[in-house]
């Protein structure tokens, strides 16, 4: 193959793997199915991709590797405190759960399929896994409730390393019962593995935490070291242990997910984006190595098989692992139901089955095709099914179209009373004990500290919540609020307000308030102006649009006397008027207003910022009818 071939290749596979991902978004299913599809096109279809003549030796080392970052990254997520009062039945579901799920799989394997016990038993071993690649995407799209969607997290990251070393042992057992002495040497295997990976993985993981927290590492190498460690880590326990490098990464991740101190954020989102890029192209490569004649032989005995993994083996799994658990019986069945398979059961199905080959089971060829069926089937079902039956069950989280407010002061608490009154949920926090006391008296939940701090991490109620609202009068608060939340949810979900108009401020001392946020309300508007007003009599309405009095001539007739603030749609979605988002309201939305004071009462000061304000609505005024407002 020349160079200019392979360039192609490469290039293909990069542009492939974007469309995919792009195309997955698009339509909200996981990209696994894409990517899949892809690879058996370009792969046995086509002939266009042939990954063993593309990457020679260098093959499965690279399968390798990506899955040690994979599930590294994974396991960045997953902090103990977020699991509190289930860790029982996420334990149970990794152990018991799984060698049920083991056992029935390899059964039907021997029986329906007709693999020898051996194979049938690694086959079972493969495919107990989940994976986080595979559940994040459902999890994004349904929502489910916080102890589904921990439980599922949980043990598609849990189980990945757990499956991939009883896969190993199961096929040291195979290559050890020719040599008469399987038991004791797979014995010695496991406590090898168990004691290099776990011991190599606390190590590291201190010191990699240690050296992150102490700032050894400067902030242009966080992630560049951390990714160093990581493998050389993964390496090692390789070199010493064979396969134990899965369990390394693993426990490597998850000690420093719940070390003190040590901020992850940043090292995850740039493992993200590797992890993206890995997953993409490794399962277009695998999937380009399936024998698809093999698996179309089998037929219908396949479809036995994933009929028993997914009616039985998943649901008693679930039976065994929550008995006793808080667990509701609607977050059970829909626990029954998730359970795709991801890309650890396709890349050890792929190495174990050329190896197995080699040393003479001719039934090992089943297992790549097999395992790639099972992940399609399982991926495709219940990815298409799960967003019915979440919402059938009851078990989805509320739309995320609440709003959290940093700041409880007179602005904050007037705005948050309005939109409470409209029905949409808020939440206030605030540092100063007068403000969040004020906020309760007036019957809005209000959280007492510093919204960004380890605390509010674990106690502040963000369910329901979708978008924040810096609102404090002091302006690194609010920069602080849009630094915080934009990495959560996102730049367009974060509105804050001027604490003082754009030109009255220098160019060095300006903050980055517009990259990281939305400016609410308009450049116009400030904090301390929204203030005055409301301090001198003005009050917040909501009037409905109609066909005779639309938006055009509610600016009209308010002109500069009305500052909009929100616009709720008939679907009661809140839609935040600021600088850089054009609103078109409808006949039937509802505007949500501040109205300047009538300024025919003389003020005792002058507010902050001089202004113009169109003659106050008045119910006699035939040219412009007076809209139904409703004040509060």
């Amino acid at each position: 193959m020349s160079q200019d071939s392979i360039f192609f290749i490469i290039a293909g596979l990069l542009a492939a793997s974007i469309l995919c991902q792009w195309g997955a978004w698009r339509v909200r299913l996981p990209a696994i199915i894409f990517l899949l599809l892809t690879g058996i096109l370009v792969g046995p279809v086509l002939g266009l991709l042939h990954p063993e003549q593309l990457l020679g030796n260098f093959l499965f080392p690279f399968i390798s590797i990506s899955v040690a970052v994979i599930l590294f990254e994974g396991s960045l997520t997953l902090r103990f405190k977020d699991i509190l009062g289930f860790e029982t039945v996420i334990r149970n579901m990794v152990s018991f759960g799984m060698l049920v799920t083991w056992l029935i799989t390899s059964v039907t394997a021997h029986y329906a399929v007709g693999m020898s016990w051996q194979i049938a038993f690694l086959f079972g071993a493969i495919t107990v896994v989940t994976g986080p690649t595979v559940i994040a995407p459902i999890l994004r799209t349904v929502r489910p409730t916080a102890n589904v969607a921990n439980i599922l997290r949980w043990e598609s990251i849990v189980i990945d390393p757990i499956g991939a070393a009883l896969s190993v042992l199961v096929y040291e057992y195979i290559l050890a019962a020719s040599a008469g002495s399987p038991w004791g040497h797979t014995l010695l295997f496991f406590f090898r593995l168990l004691f290099v990976g776990t011991s190599i993985g606390i190590g590291g993981g201190y010191f990699l935490g240690l050296a992150l927290r102490s700032n050894w590492i400067p902030d242009f190498l966080r992630n560049i070291g951390t990714l160093s460690v990581v493998l050389v880590s993964f390496i090692i326990a390789n070199g010493l242990q064979h396969e134990s490098g899965l369990v390394t990464v693993t426990v490597m991740g998850v000690w420093l997910a719940n070390m003190k101190d040590v901020d992850v954020q940043g090292i995850i989102d740039f493992k993200e984006s590797i992890s993206l890029l890995l997953i993409s192209l490794l399962f277009i490569t695998l999937a380009a190595q399936i024998d698809l004649q093999a698996l179309l032989d089998l037929g219908w005995r396949a479809l036995v098989l994933f009929l028993a993994i997914q009616f039985l083996a998943r649901p008693l799994n679930i039976v065994i692992s929550a008995t006793g658990s808080k667990l509701s019986w609607p977050e059970r069945h829909f626990l029954a139901w998730i359970a795709p398979r991801g890309i650890i059961a396709a890349a050890i199905s792929a190495l174990f089955a050329v190896q197995l080959e080699k040393a003479g089971y001719v039934d090992a060829r089943l297992l790549s095709p097999l395992t790639f069926f099972v992940i399609i089937a399982t991926v495709l079902l219940q990815s298409t099914t799960a967003s019915f039956l979440a919402n059938w069950l009851k078990v989805t989280e509320p739309e995320p179209e609440g709003f959290l407010i940093v700041g409880a002061n007179n602005v904050a608490r007037a705005l948050a009373r309005a939109l409470d009154h409209n029905g949409v949920r808020v939440l206030l926090s605030d540092t100063v004990r007068g403000n969040v006391t004020k906020a309760k008296i007036d019957g809005l939940a209000c959280y007492f500290g510093n919204p960004f701090s380890e605390h509010a991490d674990q106690f502040l109620p963000l369910t329901g919540i979708g978008r924040v609202l810096a609102l404090s009068s002091h302006e690194t608060i609010n920069v602080a609020a849009a630094m915080h939340y934009r990495n959560e949810l996102g730049p367009d979900k974060v509105f804050v307000i001027q604490s003082k108009l754009r030109e009255q401020v220098s160019n060095r001392m300006r903050l980055p308030i517009r990259r990281l946020s939305r400016t609410l309300f308009g450049r116009e508007v400030t904090h301390s102006f929204l203030s005055w007003i409301l301090a001198h009599g003005g009050t917040i309405h909501t009037t409905k649009l109609t066909n005779q009095f639309g938006f055009a001539q509610f600016i009209k007739h308010h002109g500069y006397g009305a500052v909009p603030l929100f616009a709720i749609d008939p679907k009661h979605i809140v839609h935040v008027f600021c600088e850089e988002l054009r609103i078109d309201p409808k006949p039937g939305w509802l505007i949500v207003y501040l109205r300047q004071p009538d300024r025919r009462k003389k003020p005792r000061k002058r507010p902050p910022k001089p202004i113009t304000p169109a003659p106050l609505c008045d119910p006699a005024n035939r040219v412009h009818p007076c809209p139904p407002d409703e004040l509060f």
